[in-house]
């Protein structure tokens, strides 16, 4: 088995009475694609944000690459090789799409200037080689208010691949994608991925996305994980065919 990059450990959050993380625990080794599924409100998202640096838990830990990034900044946690992308995508809109991977890999190596010619970044070159890895260079000028959702989606994981990651959390990368773009969308992704050697940890709601592109599916219930297993193991269980895919046995 490859190397374990990421371990989540006991983790747990309490928002007043609602246990958002309970006991919530997870391994991660490189190369994999795990997918997390279930139903909403099940602490899906509040498992990103632990490991990513945006909440803290009030008890147990998280490891990246054998370090405790436990009580890490989010800022931090991305400049060690955890990147993150959101369901609602975070870019800005008014720029054009390589000053987005520009502002980004600015931001994390303190570059960043409202003097700066982003146009004259050392990595220009290997920002554009990375959008035509994601199939984006042909758009790469054109601001990104213009642009449909599913190109936005590309963009904003593109943001996050820009800063080198080993290990990409993603928040539903298919959310608000036509039916007929989300295969494209994920195929590309795939490639990008492939093509960085950049594990994934993704959340989402679309069994098809899941059975297609996971390697490994974890199902969360209750902020923590109720089952795991491959894709084909999970999506044919009893409970979860019931409970999540909404499927009755």
């Amino acid at each position: 088995m490859s190397a374990l990059i990421l371990e989540a450990r006991d983790l747990e959050l309490r928002f007043g009475g609602v246990q958002a993380a309970n006991g919530a625990s997870l391994k991660v080794h490189a190369n994999e694609r795990i997918a997390i599924i279930g139903p909403n409100g099940a602490g899906k998202t509040t498992f990103i944000n632990l490991c990513t640096g945006y909440l803290k838990p009030q008890a147990g830990w998280v490891f990246f690459a054998g370090s405790d990034i436990t009580a890490l900044s989010p800022r931090a946690i991305t400049r060690l090789g955890v990147g993150r992308s959101f369901q609602i995508p975070q870019l800005f809109l008014e720029n054009t799409v390589i000053e987005n991977l520009l502002l980004a890999l600015s931001a994390r190596e303190g570059t960043w200037s409202p003097f700066l010619r982003l146009d004259r970044h050392p990595k220009t070159e290997e920002m554009w080689a990375l959008l035509d890895i994601v199939g984006l260079k042909e758009a790469g000028r054109r601001i990104v208010r213009e642009l449909p959702e599913g190109m936005r989606k590309l963009i904003d994981i593109a943001v996050a691949l820009a800063l080198e990651p080993k290990l990409i959390f993603m928040d539903e990368p298919t959310s608000g994608v036509s039916s007929h773009e989300k295969f494209q969308v994920m195929d590309t992704l795939a490639r990008a991925l492939d093509a960085r050697a950049t594990t994934a940890i993704f959340v989402e709601h679309d069994m098809d996305v899941v059975a297609r592109y996971a390697s490994r599916v974890a199902v969360w219930a209750g902020g923590r994980i109720a089952h795991e297993g491959t894709p084909d193991e999970i999506l044919n269980h009893p409970e979860v065919r019931e409970t999540v895919i909404g499927v009755g046995v």
